[in-house]
């Protein structure tokens, strides 16, 4: 009987390791799931320049309400974006310490190329930067982001007003910034910094949509370039051109 009986409790055992050891398994593929595809559940990628400005516009409305999510900021999303990116959105903002683009949208880590000069002053090389995303990966959004009291703009108006030159590679921005100043000396009005400012960012964006490799991409509808006003004071976005519907 013991001899009859040893294979059985034998095979009862070896099943019941293999039972035990699938269930652990999948237990751990479970756990290790959401790390391993994705640290937001949900969150995919905008596909659509109208979805990627509805995300970065829901963000701003969480970054004036103080409900911040602080999404994709832990480090299995690090993991997760190390080896590739898909960022669903581009910015071309000012170099101000009070207007970064992460924060105020409040995006996480892979959701934005953003790049940052003086005021949205731009050069080849910045337009190459900008270009990037969207000509290599499909991003279907850039958004061009000036600010209220810009110290950049403010510079630049009141030497070229003065007649007079920026210190060393200043000038340089301040030569970027000439159209839009030659437009708010145009216009007039009691504050023209601020008509410069939003000439600048109107200038910008008009100027990226009709880029020569920009173009063919908003025509067809898979690119959209917003030009739009941060408000220091509220922390709101303002849309000046360029909305996707």
């Amino acid at each position: 009987m013991d001899s009859a009986g040893h294979p059985q409790r034998r095979t009862l055992l070896t099943g019941g390791l293999v039972v035990a050891a699938g269930a652990l398994s999948a237990c751990s593929s479970t756990s290790l799931a959401p790390s391993a595809m994705t640290s937001s559940p949900g969150q995919s990628r905008p596909a659509t320049p109208a979805a990627a400005f509805e995300r970065l516009m829901d963000g701003n409305k969480r970054w004036v309400n103080g409900n911040l999510q602080h999404p994709d900021r832990d480090p299995s999303r690090r993991e997760f974006v190390a080896m590739k990116q898909e960022p669903f959105g581009a910015v071309l903002s000012c170099i101000d310490s009070r207007v970064p683009p992460e924060l105020l949208f409040d995006t996480g880590l892979g959701d934005l190329y953003v790049m940052r000069t003086g005021g949205q002053a731009v050069g080849p090389v910045v337009i190459g930067s900008v270009e990037y995303g969207p000509m290599t990966g499909g991003t279907p959004l850039v958004v061009v982001l000036g600010h209220q009291r810009c110290g950049a703009i403010d510079a630049a108006y009141k030497a070229m007003h003065g007649g007079t030159t920026l210190p060393g590679n200043l000038e340089a921005i301040s030569q970027a910034l000439r159209p839009a100043y030659e437009q708010a000396v145009k216009k007039g009005g009691s504050d023209p910094v601020e008509t410069m400012t939003r000439a600048q960012i109107k200038l910008t964006a008009d100027n990226l949509r009709a880029n020569r490799d920009l173009a063919p991409l908003v025509k067809k509808g898979s690119l959209a370039v917003v030009g739009a006003y941060y408000s220091l004071d509220t922390g709101k976005v303002q849309v000046l051109t360029g909305a996707p519907s």
